[in-house]
């Protein structure tokens, strides 16, 4: 069963090291960030990707993605890096491709039982295209820090 998470926040940081510093806390204001809530972001990132570059669900599973930086992948805090394939595709995609990746993701949360509004999934997905683009600019990295 994917845990639903309360406080998500996708955030840039220089490296894996600052990154996982934000375990306890969540990455504050010294990190620039993105705020959401009431999905789960470790199987999101998955989806996007599968969505975006193609594979399987299972193979990026297999491949240890997404990579925990910190924390325990249960009750506790978590902090994990977007993989640099999804980072590459979010930024290079149009707004129309995230647009339809926003709705398949929707939809595939729907099969699960899990209700996520289109306009709700866009606004994620583009948001986060914008933060990748962002990071990029500064040769820096997106995680995701989750309580």
């Amino acid at each position: 069963m994917p845990r639903v998470s309360i406080i998500v926040k996708f955030f840039v940081a220089p490296d894996d090291t600052s990154a996982g510093q934000a375990l306890q806390t969540g990455p504050g204001r010294a990190f620039e960030s993105l705020s959401f809530g009431s999905f789960d972001p470790e199987e999101a990132v998955v989806e996007w990707e599968c969505l975006l570059a193609g594979g399987s669900f299972e193979e990026f599973v297999e491949a240890g993605e997404p990579r925990i930086l910190a924390g325990q992948d249960n009750d506790g805090c978590v902090v994990f890096a977007l993989s640099t394939r999804l980072s590459v595709a979010l930024a290079d995609a149009e707004h129309s491709r995230l647009r339809d990746v926003a709705a398949s993701w929707a939809r595939l949360r729907a099969e699960d039982g899990e209700v996520i509004d289109t306009e709700i999934a866009d606004t994620i997905v583009g948001d986060l295209a914008a933060l990748v683009v962002s990071a990029r600019r500064q040769s820096q990295r997106v995680y995701c820090w989750v309580a």
